[in-house]
């Protein structure tokens, strides 16, 4: 029987831009080396898993796309005595991974019910080659995000080029020497030369670089990397580094090469850069040289390092430890979520990520691995990449939707923001609630006595960590980048108390008294009002060294046994005490309140609290890179250091200005919010509808502007008393439940890693766990380690 859609109208080949699922499945981590194989739709490309799951048969029956292209891959036998063979040729057909798998393919109507439709019918050929060449999503994610980090420079966009000459007859090999690949192009005088020896044995004389030192032209193009969509790496000597040139296609024909003839033989330097560091390597040896014992079943699933991913994956692993998260995502007899779009739905892809590394089901030893004198005795498992939901994390966003080193702890609080915003259906509740308390700040005149107490709801704290150099004669010396010995700075260990007892110590702030004048100042402090379940705490060990701020390697002491936290409880309002009075009709208009966690990461920059939020409230309160800059360019203004009492709505774009249209707040209550809540915080964001999203959920109880524009006097209604978040019940006793440790002295750079309490087989109490990508084993040394963590995760008992 034939198939009657192998000339569907809706069939065509997927275009250069258009995501290709066909690894692993977009609803679950079964991949193309399980013995069934995925299914990648022919119509709109999904990947769906043909198990037990059979997601692809949901796929076909939900969006009636019959047609599917099955795709199997089995790992070639390789001889343990055989050398690899010596890569002699980077060409684009080596991507194929022939040499190391062998791929079968076969398509599939499930409508017609024909398993094995000619691929040589209608427009199959076609269609079936292009989703085979297509770079994955995975891959086509990860270098978009290294592309898009490029830009023009001086000497692109002003290029001067010589009189023009027809030169593609010289195009066989460098003009001083024989190389025939890696060949860059000068786009001033048309001059062939080999680049440098590059990653994955790519050769080079350096002659395009000898040709640019003797001629000071700037920027060269690699012939190899040309594709017809116009494309290429371009490099600038000058500025030495990669750029974009706009002009590309004129400056090529400008040497008789029309870029529309090109085919793209060798792989880019984004690819390559890909690559290299999907090879990054952590030690998992003790210090006696000793293997860790790998772990695997369910909740011992690593995940793969797509590129400086460790931030995402050893902070995914945490939240995953916690029930909360387990019970929320975790759902295996549950039907995934109707979605035409699998790949592009949080709630989705969060589900997969449990499934992942809740069920066990992937957590098995790499039996693929070849074995040499260097593979361990032991092998660890192959990991799951979590592409689709660093994607998901990441779009829209200036820094999770790059390739470079990002600070885990600011991935853990824009995750918790995103997991907030989405939908969690009855009786789902919300992971994010375990993390949410208020802290109660408390303020009192220094002359009069009177005081003033108000709340912040917040889902993580960051504590100062103070930094006591050792004498430099104690001190150890070490050895540069360069191999010279130079002294390496050591710090006096500090306890959890003693930063905590810092973080809610008392102040002095300089403040004019509304109720006796004085300006002698107040104290403040910031306590505990209510107690979460999970405790977030960032230890702040920054230094500001020649203007660039530095993470210092002091120990922090912290024991695995519980400990309690009811010290540092707020009180409360006390009888004896009396209250401030309102100032300018402080009731009705409520204080501006600054970001913490911008707040946070500027005075870890060493910029004094009063500077920091004049520039959260100068810059929007969100971005604490736009708000460092404002801080540079006001150094000099004379009133930058005295305090000011902001009121909420008269920050940048504040409330005075704000223009709130009725679509703005339609589309707010759509999400759950009254109609003055929408108003007063699209106010307080100049109208920006996700700005608004953001100040809300850092607001919760915000009163509502209920002034609708019409000059009415309407009062807000008497709202009914919020539940605060968290526990005030005491003893609050807490015990750490798991860390995020980073290696290196800037959090952009380095490696992440994670680890977790947990119960281990055949052990009978619960022992650390190193989470290492995808690499899981039973820890050593986690005393060491904890002493440096970055994020600590706290259980309340």
């Amino acid at each position: 029987m034939a198939c009657k859609h192998i000339d569907a109208p809706e069939l065509r080949p997927p275009g250069p831009i258009q995501s290709v699922y066909r690894e692993d499945c977009t609803q679950c981590f079964d991949s193309i080396d399980d013995p069934t194989g995925l299914d990648v739709c022919l119509y709109c490309f999904n990947g769906g898993c043909t198990g037990d799951k059979n997601h692809s048969l949901l796929h076909v029956s939900s969006a009636s796309h019959p047609l599917v292209l099955n795709i199997k891959r089995t790992r070639k036998q390789v001889k343990r005595d055989e050398p690899p063979q010596k890569i002699s040729k980077l060409a684009i057909a080596a991507e194929t991974e022939a040499d190391r798998y062998d791929t079968t393919t076969q398509v599939k109507c499930y409508e017609c019910g024909v398993d094995e439709v000619d691929k040589s019918s209608g427009k199959l050929p076609q269609l079936v080659d292009a989703v085979l060449k297509a770079n994955t999503f995975a891959r086509q994610e990860e270098v978009k995000a290294w592309e898009q980090e490029l830009t023009a420079c001086e000497h692109t966009l002003c290029l001067e080029q010589e009189p023009s000459r027809e030169i593609s007859q010289t195009l066989s090999h460098c003009s001083m020497c024989d190389l025939k690949e890696n060949l860059w192009l000068c786009l001033t005088c048309g001059n062939l030369g080999c680049g440098r020896a590059q990653f994955g044995g790519i050769g080079g004389n350096s002659h395009g670089l000898a040709h640019t030192d003797t001629t000071k032209h700037p920027v060269a193009v690699k012939l190899g990397s040309l594709t017809a969509d116009g494309t290429a790496d371009i490099y600038c000597y000058a500025c030495d580094e990669e750029r974009v040139d706009p002009e590309l296609p004129n400056h090529l024909l400008h040497w008789g090469i029309n870029i529309k003839d090109r085919v793209k033989t060798e792989k880019s330097l984004t690819e390559m850069q890909v690559e290299q560091n999907l090879l990054w390597e952590f030690s998992m040896t003790t210090e006696d040289g000793k293997e860790l014992k790998p772990l695997f079943g369910p909740g011992f699933t690593g995940l793969k390092n797509l590129g400086n991913s460790c931030y995402l994956a050893s902070t995914l692993q945490s939240l995953f430890s916690f029930p909360e998260f387990a019970n929320r995502y975790y759902l295996p007899n549950e039907a995934p979520p109707t979605t035409s779009q699998p790949a592009e739905d949080l709630e989705t892809q969060l589900r997969k990520v449990a499934d992942g590394l809740l069920s066990g089901r992937y957590s098995k030893p790499d039996t693929d691995v070849i074995t040499t004198e260097n593979t361990p005795e032991n092998p660890y498992q192959k990991g799951l990449a979590p592409a689709m939901l660093k994607h998901l994390i990441g779009r829209g966003h200036a820094e999770f939707s790059t390739m470079r080193q990002q600070d885990a702890f600011e991935l853990l609080l824009h995750l918790l923001k995103l997991i907030s915003r989405s939908q969690h259906v009855a009786p789902q509740q919300d992971p994010v609630d375990a993390f949410r308390f208020v802290m109660e700040q408390r303020l009192q005149c220094l002359s009069c006595k009177k005081v003033r107490y108000r709340t912040d709801e917040q889902e993580n704290i960051s504590i100062p960590v103070p930094i006591r150099r050792i004498p430099k004669d104690a001190k150890m010396e070490g050895t540069d980048e360069d191999g010279k010995e130079k002294e390496k700075d050591e710090f006096e260990p500090v306890s959890l108390k003693e930063c905590l007892d810092i973080f809610t110590a008392d102040e002095v702030v300089e403040l004019t008294c509304g109720a006796c004048g004085s300006k002698d100042g107040f104290v403040k402090n910031s306590k505990f009002k209510t107690f979460p379940a999970i405790l977030a705490v960032n230890a702040r060990r920054f230094e500001i060294v020649n203007w660039v701020p530095t993470k210092q390697d002091v120990p922090v002491i912290v024991d695995d046994e519980s400990f309690a936290l009811d010290t540092y409880k707020s009180k409360g309002l006390q009888a004896d005490e009396e209250t401030l009075p309102d100032d300018d009709n402080a009731r009705d208009t409520p204080k501006w309140v600054p970001n913490e966690a911008a707040l946070s990461m500027l005075e870890a920059m060493g910029f004094p609290r009063v500077r920091c939020e004049k520039a959260l409230h100068a810059t929007g309160n969100a971005d604490p890179e736009a708000a460092s800059n404002w801080l540079f360019a006001h150094m000099e203004d004379a009133d930058i250091d005295e305090p000011a009492d902001f009121k909420a709505g008269s920050g940048s774009g504040g409330a005075g200005a704000a223009t709130v249209s009725p679509e703005s707040i339609e589309a707010l209550a759509g999400m759950g919010f009254n109609a003055p809540q929408a108003r007063q915080a699209l106010k307080e964001t100049g109208g920006d509808l996700e700005r608004a999203v953001d100040w809300l959920f850092s607001h919760p109880d915000a009163a509502g502007d209920f002034d609708e524009g019409g000059g009415s006097a309407d009062k807000p209604i008497e709202a009914k008393e919020k539940e605060l978040p968290g526990s005030d019940k005491v003893p609050a006793n807490f015990q750490l439940q798991s860390i995020v440790c980073h290696k290196g002295s800037s959090i952009h750079a380095g490696h992440y890693v994670a680890f977790i309490r947990k119960q281990v087989p055949d052990e009978q109490s619960a022992k650390w766990v190193l989470f290492n990508d995808e690499k899981v084993a039973q820890a050593a040394d986690v005393e060491e380690m904890k002493k440096f963590a970055y994020v600590y995760f706290f259980r309340r008992l």
